[in-house]
């Protein structure tokens, strides 16, 4: 297991990420959940700027492409921003992450709905993808 420190946090708090390659999860998923566990936490502010996908991942004794893959995943979540060459940031929560569930939700509904699925059936499909997502 590799376990690097980093103080990228401006208050001298120090986020570790802990890498177990012998974990059933893969890699790029460890990096994904702890990034975006810390995100939600506040261990990693809003707006605070992570390391490149280089240095994440030479520090964490990975390839480059499977940090590039978690980033591309908290990304896609709404975790984190890239800015360009200004680099790669926790983004906002809270509110905003919580109208981003709410437009997804209603667009889950709505294709329930024309797909035939009655209230209660679209309601377990959500439970199930919900219980496997967070027992992850």
């Amino acid at each position: 297991m590799h376990t690097p420190r980093f103080p990228w946090v401006r208050d001298n708090r120090a986020v570790t990420l802990k890498i177990d390659i012998d974990e059933s999860a893969a890699p790029y998923e460890q990096v994904r959940a702890q990034i975006a566990g810390q995100a939600r936490s506040g261990a990693l502010p809003v707006g605070y700027r992570l390391p490149t996908v280089r240095g994440l991942a030479e520090s964490l004794g990975l390839a480059a492409n499977t940090v590039a893959k978690a980033y591309r995943a908290l990304e896609a979540d709404g975790v984190i921003e890239t800015r360009g060459r200004n680099g790669t940031f926790v983004a906002a929560s809270g509110p905003a992450a919580e109208r981003e569930a709410a437009g997804a939700a209603q667009a889950y509904a709505e294709r329930a709905r024309r797909l035939g699925l009655t209230e209660e059936q679209a309601t377990a499909a959500v439970r199930d993808a919900l219980r496997a997502a967070y027992q992850a």
